[in-house]
């Protein structure tokens, strides 16, 4: 069977986000049980989410069971293949980009008939709650909490999706939107870019 752009977009990102999360295991030293865990619950975290806030039932990975296939086997894989990335971490943010820019434009597809705002925010939700529980199982601060240009880019991603699905042909709006949402994360990981972040006063300034 030959994939549509959606789907084929709709792969890339379950294996980046496994990988994603078999790498955090890589970091914190777990068995290849904790990296398959890992991976799954990332690859496929904001999909379930999204399709539970939709009332889509069963969510995608019931309907489609390969989906916990493929997470389960790029984990395994990174298992034995994570020692060979110099920076883990450095790599960990570079796939979690494209994982992020994937599923914005994933999650806005799946609920365009709802309209704009709709669409935009699940594809938010799609794009950052798989790596906000991967981030939380390995006790670390999820990186839509320390002020990273991470959901703005998601929604700028799955904006420009919907703005353009009805005015351009279907597949070049869908990368209009993946390049869009990545390119500003890009930008921010290699320029240091970051959302200013509230900053306490003393009590004497207050005063």
């Amino acid at each position: 069977m030959i994939l549509d752009s959606i789907s084929l977009v709709s792969w890339i990102g379950v294996v980046v986000f496994a990988i994603s999360g078999a790498l955090v295991a890589s970091r914190k030293e777990m068995d290849i049980i904790a990296f398959i865990f890992f991976g799954t619950v990332t690859g496929i975290g904001g999909g379930t989410f999204r399709d539970l806030v939709l009332g889509v039932i069963p969510v995608f990975w019931v309907k489609e069971p390969a989906y916990l296939l493929v997470c389960a086997a790029a984990s395994a894989a990174t298992f034995f293949l994570a020692h060979l990335t110099l920076s883990r971490l450095k790599f960990l943010l570079w796939l979690d980009a494209i994982g992020m820019a994937a599923f914005c434009v994933m999650g806005a597809e799946a609920a365009a008939s709802h309209g704009f705002i709709v669409a935009v925010t699940c594809g938010v939700i799609t794009a950052v709650v798989g790596g906000f529980i991967r981030d939380m199982m390995g006790a670390e601060i999820p990186v839509i909490m320390r002020g990273e240009i991470y959901a703005s880019a998601a929604f700028l991603g799955a904006a420009v999706f919907m703005l353009l699905r009805d005015v351009v042909a279907r597949d070049l709006a869908i990368l209009a939107g993946v390049i869009a949402a990545f390119a500003l994360r890009g930008l921010a990981l290699h320029f240091g870019w970051s959302l200013p972040v509230y900053r306490r006063r003393s009590s004497r300034e207050q005063e």
